[in-house]
């Protein structure tokens, strides 16, 4: 692609670079230029224009965005794509569920020529329907083709939207004297809905392990989540001991994310099941929400990929933290 100054009068069939005003309006950057264009720029005494000429092998932006977009879209669900315009092509949710990103792909992407860019949400980010989830944009008016060719191989099959997998959950909460009762049942309540999961039984136990077993046991959902009067401090403290106790197993206790440290995940048969945090009792984003989203949406999470979330792990402070990081002024 040429990029510079020519003559209005050689100007014709180019791509405006700038935006011009002119007596009865203004041409719009991005316009190719036609007789009418070009008469009208001479008339308001333009006798010169700044333009891009695209070159026997490159592809105008539109096109080239519209390339992308579907490679990225390839054999992938859930994700629709926008009309292109200026360059730019938006992937946007079709339904609630989590950002599955191969993140190796796109920086490949985005590593063939400055000129192709893709910009998305984090990896296994939560969305809602109507979500943007990625924009691709041709920076320059034209790309070569041959990057272009990179760059679309690259990015096949490389987004996709992974939708609510489970229906269902039962939300069991274990009662101490003088505890919080069931504070946080609606935050938790909220957090299913807009994952697409129901909440369709809750349960309120004493706090010892017998009585958690016996609620377990007897949940008939895909999801039980357990929110305990006691914070778990140990992978042998009540709440997981009742899980391995009912015939489950936990295959990870602790994250690596503040607020969210002392969740549980586990398994029951086919059921998936979470120990939650005290801090789900608030609405506000902590460790929970990342892994429940992912479980609802069908997505494996194992130990290492918990460990993994410690890299962007410490999230914002929350007023109901019954221990502040540091003391306030």
């Amino acid at each position: 692609m040429k990029f510079g100054s020519v003559a209005t009068s050689s100007a014709l069939g180019t791509v405006l670079a700038h935006s011009m005003a002119l007596p009865k309006g203004r041409l719009r950057k991005g316009v190719v230029l036609g007789q009418d264009d070009i008469a009208a720029l001479e008339a308001a005494g333009h006798s010169d224009v700044i333009v891009a000429q695209l070159e026997k092998d490159d592809v105008a932006e539109n096109a080239a965005a519209d390339a992308v977009a579907d490679a990225l879209l390839e054999g992938s669900a859930g994700l629709r794509r926008s009309v292109a315009f200026t360059g730019r092509v938006n992937l946007i949710a079709e339904t609630a569920g989590v950002a599955v990103l191969d993140v190796a792909a796109l920086d490949a992407v985005n590593g063939v020529d400055p000129m192709i860019t893709v910009a998305t949400v984090p990896a296994h980010h939560q969305l809602r329907a109507g979500d943007l989830v990625a924009t691709i944009k041709i920076i320059a008016y034209a790309i070569p083709q041959t990057a272009l060719d990179i760059a679309v191989e690259k990015a096949r099959g490389a987004a996709r939207l992974a939708g609510p997998a489970l229906a269902s959950a039962t939300l069991i909460i274990t009662e101490i004297p003088g505890g919080a009762g069931d504070k946080g049942k609606q935050a938790i309540e909220d957090r299913l809905t807009a994952l697409d999961v129901a909440l369709t039984s809750v349960q309120m136990v004493p706090h010892t392990q017998d009585a958690l077993t016996a609620e377990i046991k007897a949940a008939d959902t895909p999801l039980v989540l357990i929110l305990s009067g006691s914070a778990t401090s140990d992978i042998t403290d009540v709440a997981p001991a009742a899980l391995v106790q009912a015939g489950g197993q936990v295959a990870r206790f602790g994250m690596p994310v503040d607020p969210g440290n002392l969740l549980f995940l586990g398994t029951l048969g086919d059921q998936q099941v979470i120990g939650l945090p005290g801090c789900a009792r608030s609405p506000a984003l902590n460790g929970a929400d990342w892994v429940l989203s992912r479980v609802a949406c069908g997505i494996d999470v194992t130990s290492q990929d918990i460990a993994a979330m410690g890299v962007g792990g410490l999230l914002k402070e929350i007023p109901t933290r019954p221990q502040p990081r540091r003391a306030r002024n």
